[in-house]
């Protein structure tokens, strides 16, 4: 089935960057996730379920002018958004896809993007894809061996921050997310080298690692 993206994440596109908590809560998973792919200048990244490009700014200064972002997202309207921030920035190394994430290989192969990439990003798009273990086997043989794979998603909090819990539940439901999944624990089941941090009271979880 195709990855559709909740009404959120489509016609509340304009909206999403200034609801969604960026700043406050979801960045930190963002930043921590790009620290844990170990960029270097002249590589090339695959960020899936890229949305508007919060990503991009992060990948773009990792991977500097010689680099490349391929962002892969299965919304139209989130991809439309995206456009408005790669041509502000003047970013002449970004390339979006529009794509099922579950059916990677055909949209990077009518893309003519590369055959493999130095390392992939899933930030906060495991929980809400329908296929997600076939979006995540297939970016993840996108990967050269040796390449690094980072998922960020999200869990309820814990300790202290458990009184947010239910905030939590409703901002997951009306985006579409599923916080049961815990996506991240698949980067450390078929990875190497492999690293699991946990920021803002357990609401954050970033597994990465490096392709064998």
């Amino acid at each position: 089935m195709k990855f559709q993206r909740p009404a959120r994440y489509t016609g509340g596109a304009r909206l999403y960057d200034v609801v969604s908590g960026e700043r406050p809560v979801y960045r930190a998973g963002r930043v921590v996730g790009v620290e844990e792919l170990q960029l270097r200048p002249g590589d090339r990244v695959l960020d899936v379920g890229c949305g508007t490009g919060l990503n991009f700014p992060l990948l773009l200064d990792a991977v500097g002018p010689a680099g490349a972002v391929i962002g892969v997202d299965a919304s139209g309207s989130m991809l439309s958004r995206a456009r408005v921030r790669v041509a502000k920035r003047g970013w002449g190394n970004v390339r979006l896809v529009e794509a099922d994430a579950a059916r990677l290989d055909a949209a990077l192969a009518a893309s003519s993007s590369p055959p493999l990439f130095d390392a992939a990003l899933f930030a906060y798009s495991l929980s809400i894809i329908e296929n997600w273990r076939d979006a995540y086997a297939q970016t993840l043989a996108r990967v050269r061996p040796g390449g690094r794979l980072a998922v960020v998603d999200m869990a309820l909090p814990v300790g202290r921050w458990q009184a947010l819990s239910p905030l939590v539940r409703l901002a997951c439901f009306t985006g579409g997310a599923d916080i049961t999944r815990a996506p991240w624990t698949l980067a450390l089941q078929t990875t190497t080298a492999t690293s699991h941090h946990v920021v803002r009271g357990g609401h954050i979880h970033i597994g990465a690692g490096t392709r064998p």
